[in-house]
């Protein structure tokens, strides 16, 4: 099997057996994002607990890639420090830009590495991170 089918088959598990989908119903903090260009649209919400995301969910509209991210961003989160959490983030942003990044604690993130190819899709990519960063602003 090539790599490329490979992560092709890792989005499309995580687009249909999505992790951490739903809503908390109190207690958390909650960023709203959309991306206009396409109609890919996040609710993240965070649980931070002395300094640490203790957990993670999301519900949405989107593309496979959007979504996808969304559950691989949420999975990699827990249990990180906030500033753990950022650099996660930071370091997708440069496997989107080309960067060759790897993420050994979560190696389902790598499969989205060839989205950088598609500079259209990229935001799709980086909607979910981009709500991290902007919950983690707000915290």
């Amino acid at each position: 099997m090539q790599l490329d089918d490979l992560y092709r088959r890792v989005i499309m598990d995580h687009y249909k057996n999505p992790r951490n989908r739903g809503k908390f119903e109190a207690d958390a903090v909650t960023i709203d994002l959309n991306n206009p260009t396409c109609g890919d649209r996040i609710s993240l919400q965070l649980k931070v607990e002395n300094g640490v995301v203790a957990d993670a969910k999301y519900t949405g509209e989107g593309c496979s890639i959007s979504m996808s991210s969304a559950s691989m961003m949420t999975d990699a989160v827990k249990g990180k420090t906030l500033d753990e959490a950022i650099s996660l983030a930071n370091r997708f942003s440069s496997l989107m830009q080309g960067e060759d990044v790897e993420f050994e604690e979560y190696e389902d993130i790598e499969a989205l590495s060839g989205v950088n190819k598609f500079p259209a899709r990229i935001k799709c990519a980086t909607l979910a991170w981009n709500a991290l960063r902007k919950g983690i602003d707000a915290k």
